[in-house]
């Protein structure tokens, strides 16, 4: 009964609770959540959130992973990886920020939430080792560098535009660079001198915490936010004015045919599998959508042209007689006019109006309080198109989360249990979705700071989720002026730690077709991003397709005598055949329907090699399991090699396997003289028996015990 409890409530296993326990996890969490706070908020970003999603995201989620998670050092919350692969899988059904894309996101978290739950449910955590050490490696490299790289605009001051193509849009952005923001490439290395100064010369202290609190003192001083709303027609220029409504309204009809295109979906959805009738409809409604796509495309390459040429444009205000203020290019400035010193530049237009900056960009308004209870909603029409995304998300998160956990507990001492992880991480997503969080996972940084902490149980987690409750109820106006550029410097300072090339090298020491598969899957994330889930993929599918290839073609080979004495390969070691009559054969792989046409190939190139053959030995140590095929296929080789005259022997068979052939009769069949225990005492009874004439009928009777050689 009280394992039955602690299995239900796996938090029971923290009490009773010392003084000195309490004591090191109220540290250990106030120590992480100064991390934890200015981290949340940076990776909201890369979501395409609002900052403060990122604070929501490590406040429910962080308790219900720590309650019923395995790892006591873990904690949950925003990590960069799942960030960008939230903003990349939900990208292309809404516009970053919006209030669809919101929905759709906190959609996808709850979509993660019960695919991991339902893994943990039902012990399948070993599916993770679907993704190899090469292709995890690979995938983690690209996805690094796309993350971080895709931090470059903020750190310049200069917008990012999204299109299918990641390397083309980060192509623009290097083309912007003559136009970066001075002051906030200022504010960016600032930040990361002052982090990695820390993190070199005084580790101890909370580095991004100490870089978060002077940049934003700093910036509130020097008024590095300096915004201005202006009515389009009050800027002179007349291109520039007719580029802004064409902007805005680009704006606007991209976000109609987002509903527009959801709407056709759920009319013909909502038609379901009515007959013929039913499906005509539907084909119908859904004739409308390519031109909607064709329309969607073309108005999003005019958004991004669009936005690059008016960022680049700068405007200097004149108050004119009336005393309105208009705004010149500095050729269309009047030669008589007096204009303010400020250079403003366009950083968005809506509603017919243009906000005009002539600083950087900063968080700016958080709302203040909690997030509300609210059921998510489900676009039962999306859950399918981001399946694929959910489902390499779940698997990744989780990779991440048991990665962090084994190497903690190598030092702890602690019992991981995968599946109870899946099952903790999966409430904490399906949870957290309920209080408009995104989808969230173990994050190593934190999780590492909390264990140098003296963290003792997940207590750690759930007074740092209450930090950032006090931060939403009380602190949020104190963080307007916080500079992005910091926030993307500590996503970019996050994610480079990441990139590691030695076990590439090493693995192309040691399985070259594995590390061509993880190179494969770098190029083909890079290639692929913004939907750099596809290339995990690939790098699954080519994995588990070297993985049927192998195990269709396992080892085998016509073996002899080497110098030393031991058996190897004869066209490997350039060796004599041990005899004409007798040829040993080493099969190394289980004989089931996927391999056994291979074995049968094996074995009718030794007769056709060995034209003189009496025996075909099989040395069978290295098959391990046997199916009906490979019943079936020994019993036919076996019988038409009997036809020209040679035996079919085995050595070394394992328990389960000869097991398997006494009931199918193919001991019988073949002889019990015909199974030798092992390769040596094969080779040295057959050979014995003469060269002219082997029978198996009349061998010395053999003992047939388990064998693995």
């Amino acid at each position: 009964m009280d394992s039955l409890l602690h299995r239900v409530l796996p938090f029971l296993r923290w009490f009773p609770m010392s003084r000195a326990s309490l004591r090191a996890d109220l540290m250990a969490g106030i120590t992480v959540a100064l991390v934890l706070v200015p981290q949340s908020m940076a990776y909201a970003q890369l979501a395409g959130l609002p900052v403060f999603y990122g604070l929501y995201a490590s406040f429910v989620p962080v308790i219900i992973a720590s309650l019923w998670g395995s790892s006591s050092q873990l904690h949950t919350g925003p990590v960069a990886m799942l960030s960008l692969m939230s903003a990349a899988a939900v990208i292309p059904f809404a516009a970053p920020g919006s209030d669809r894309f919101i929905e759709i996101s906190v959609m996808l978290a709850l979509m993660v939430g019960v695919m991991r739950l339902a893994l943990g449910a039902l012990s399948l955590g070993a599916i993770v080792n679907l993704l190899s050490s090469p292709v995890i490696v690979g995938f983690t490299n690209a996805a690094a560098l796309i993350i971080g790289l895709s931090q470059l605009s903020k750190v310049i001051g200069v917008p990012f535009p999204r299109s299918d193509s990641y390397l083309a849009d980060l192509w623009r952005v290097v083309l912007q660079i003559p136009q970066a923001h001075l002051l906030t490439l200022a504010f960016a290395v600032g930040a990361w001198v002052l982090m990695a100064g820390l993190r070199r010369y005084r580790p101890t202290l909370p580095g991004v915490l100490i870089a978060v609190v002077a940049a934003t003192a700093i910036s509130a001083a020097v008024g590095f936010d300096q915004k201005k709303t202006v009515r389009i027609d009050q800027i002179a220029d007349a291109q520039i004015a007719e580029n802004l409504s064409e902007l805005q309204y680009a704006q606007q009809r991209l976000a109609e045919i987002t509903t527009e295109t959801a709407d056709i979906k759920q009319r013909a959805g909502s038609l379901g599998a009515g007959g013929i009738d039913a499906v005509t409809r539907a084909a119908s409604i859904r004739a409308a959508l390519p031109a909607l796509e064709y329309e969607y495309a073309i108005h999003k390459q005019a958004i991004t042209r669009l936005q690059i040429a008016l960022h680049a444009v700068r405007l200097y205000g004149v108050t004119g007689p009336d005393g309105e203020r208009r705004f010149y290019t500095r050729q269309t400035l009047p030669a008589d006019a007096s204009a303010d010193e400020m250079r403003w530049h366009i950083a968005r237009v809506a509603d017919g109006k243009a906000m005009l900056s002539a600083g950087g960009d900063v968080v700016g308004d958080i709302p203040p309080g909690l997030p509300q209870l609210k059921v998510p909603q489900v676009d039962w029409d999306l859950v399918l198109a981001l399946l694929p995304a959910a489902l390499v998300m779940a698997l990744i998160g989780f990779m991440e989360a048991t990665s962090i956990s084994k190497a903690i507990a190598t030092t702890t001492g602690e019992r991981v249990d995968t599946n109870r992880e899946l099952i903790g991480q999966g409430l904490a997503n399906i949870a957290g979705s309920f209080f408009s969080s995104y989808a969230v996972s173990g994050s190593f940084s934190r999780s590492a700071v909390a264990a140098r902490s003296g963290a003792k149980t997940g207590l750690f987690a759930i007074v740092s989720a209450l930090t950032v409750v006090l931060v939403l109820l009380f602190f949020t106006r104190y963080l307007y002026h916080l500079p992005q550029a910091v926030l993307a410097v500590i996503v970019m300072m996050a994610v480079f730690s990441l990139i590691r090339i030695k076990p590439l090298v090493q693995a192309w020491k040691i399985d070259r077709f594995g590390a061509v598969i993880g190179g494969v899957t770098f190029f083909a994330t890079l290639l692929m991003a913004p939907a750099i889930a596809n290339g995990i993929l690939l790098g699954i599918g080519l994995t588990v397709l070297h993985y049927l290839v192998k195990t269709m073609k396992p080892r085998a080979d016509i073996v002899s005598r080497k110098p030393d004495g031991t058996l190897g390969g004869i066209q490997a070691n350039r060796i004599e055949p041990l005899s004409e009559h007798v040829v040993p054969v080493r099969f190394d792989g289980s004989l089931t329907f996927i391999n056994v046409a291979y074995f049968e190939d094996i074995i009718l190139e030794a007769t056709a090699d060995f034209p003189n053959a009496q025996v075909i030995l099989v040395i069978g140590s290295g098959i391990n399991e046997i199916d009906a095929s490979g019943e079936e296929k020994i019993r036919e080789v076996a019988k038409r090699l009997r036809r020209v005259g040679v035996q079919l022997v085995f050595s070394g068979l394992k328990h389960q396997v000869r097991s398997v052939l006494e009931r199918a009769g193919i001991v019988e069949m073949l002889g019990r003289n015909a199974f030798f225990s092992d390769k040596e005492t094969a080779l040295r009874t057959l050979l014995a028996a003469g060269a002219d004439k082997v029978d198996t009928e009349r061998l010395p009777g053999q003992v047939t015990v388990d064998a693995t050689g």
